[in-house]
């Protein structure tokens, strides 16, 4: 990917969160007139993937996606059937079904399907931006950053 953001939502189509490591979530921005608020992912966002003959490059930077108006958030994350330690978790996929609204508001329903450890993020927001924070690093068969990579970046 030569575009290094910021990202929005009219570019959702030409973005892809498939194997992107989730460290965290927070809430901000809480809006009490409509019980919304903005979900901030800090992510490992991949911003290129190459494969060779011996090896596989990942060109990663920590990234911030934040969905505006959040409501009706459901969190489903499973690591105690797995029984997997704690660690980042990684998503498969990020889909959106458009909304509209009898007074015209228009938004989307998003899930966002995990692959480790099972589970997936649902609620309706009407945009999103994703900003990079730092300097892309390229790593060899590697999809994260290390603890250090993210505190350097920071």
């Amino acid at each position: 990917m030569t575009n290094l953001g910021p990202w929005h939502t009219e570019d959702f189509e030409a973005l892809s969160w498939h194997d992107v490591h989730v460290h965290g979530f927070r809430f901000a921005s809480f809006n009490k007139d409509n019980g919304s608020a903005e979900l901030v992912l800090d992510l490992d966002y991949i911003l290129k993937w190459e494969s060779s003959a011996d090896q596989c490059l990942f060109t990663l930077c920590r990234a911030e996606l934040t969905f505006h108006d959040v409501f009706g958030l459901k969190l489903d994350v499973d690591y105690a059937t797995p029984k997997a330690g704690m660690c980042p978790f990684m998503i498969d996929g990020i889909h959106r079904e458009a909304l509209e609204f009898p007074t015209g508001f228009k938004s989307f329903r998003w899930h966002i399907a995990l692959s480790w450890p099972e589970g997936s993020l649902r609620f309706e927001a009407p945009a999103f931006t994703q900003a990079l924070i730092g300097t892309p690093v390229v790593k060899a068969g590697i999809q994260s950053l290390t603890s250090q990579e993210r505190d350097e970046t920071a």
